[in-house]
């Protein structure tokens, strides 16, 4: 396989998985076992794009909340702030005691199998509730930790942990919890990127593939963009076991091929 084709394929696989509940690290640490390790730049540029296709689909949201346009915003907009100070303070804890993603694949998919089973409790349990959309502090506070979660056990999935610890936590609405989960997305991944980038001043850029970069940049960002939007129209009228079974299945082919 050309570098060229590998580029895009990784592009298209955080672009695919970075907001589906399916675990983009995972998917990527998976990909980059066969495909080869990309350098932290790489994995950075692809993240970016991901990010600015979220931001490109809510930026009429984002303007309203950054406006404080009446009290619905400015609430919704502390409560964002609230999941992300509590990430903050839970991913600079999990830093001072040195816990970082592993490297290998078996925990990968342990967590898309384990991952897998957990949504389709949580579905089973909130089946009969009616959709509640009302963010409480409550489940603002347990999104923030859920992202802590999953920054620290690959496969987990950002994306689906926060939504089902919304979920959890009483927003019955899939549509509410998903809206909340992709918003404060944005400022954790902006925050996880720009850290990226620090760590990176003072190497050596000389050798770096910049075509690469933007190829794989563009094929995260053109697909997260499809992926975001066709998730939030399936949400309206779908529950989320289909990602639970892909989950398991997964998990278990994986489990089985590195046995």
């Amino acid at each position: 396989m050309s570098e060229t084709l590998q580029t895009l394929l990784l592009g298209i696989i955080e672009g695919l998985t970075e907001f589906l509940p399916i675990s983009s690290t995972g998917h990527l640490l998976i990909a980059e076992h066969w495909l080869g390790a990309r350098s932290d730049l790489f994995n950075v540029a692809i993240q970016a794009g991901a990010i600015l296709a979220v931001v490109l689909i809510y930026w009429r949201r984002l303007l309203d909340l950054l406006r404080l346009a009446g009290p619905d915003n400015r609430d919704y907009l502390a409560k964002l702030t609230l999941a992300f100070a509590v990430t903050v303070t839970g991913g600079l804890i999990a830093k001072q005691l040195g816990l970082e993603l592993p490297e290998t694949v078996w925990p990968v998919a342990l967590a898309l199998v384990i991952g897998g089973i957990v949504i389709l409790l949580i579905e089973w349990r909130t089946r009969a509730h009616a959709p509640m959309a009302h963010f409480t502090w409550n489940a603002a506070f347990w999104v923030g930790a859920a992202q802590v979660l999953a920054a620290v056990f690959p496969g987990t999935s950002r994306s689906a942990a926060t939504i089902f610890a919304a979920m959890l936590a009483g927003v019955t609405s899939r549509p509410a919890a998903t809206e909340f989960a992709f918003l404060v997305g944005i400022p954790t991944m902006f925050a996880a990127t720009g850290y990226e980038l620090l760590k990176l001043r003072g190497t050596d850029t000389s050798l770096v593939d910049w075509n690469a970069l933007l190829l794989g940049f563009a094929a995260s960002a053109i697909v997260a963009f499809a992926a975001v939007k066709w998730l939030l129209r399936y949400v309206q009228t779908h529950r989320f076991t289909v990602f639970a079974w892909y989950r398991i299945v997964a998990g278990l082919v994986l489990l089985w091929l590195v046995r």
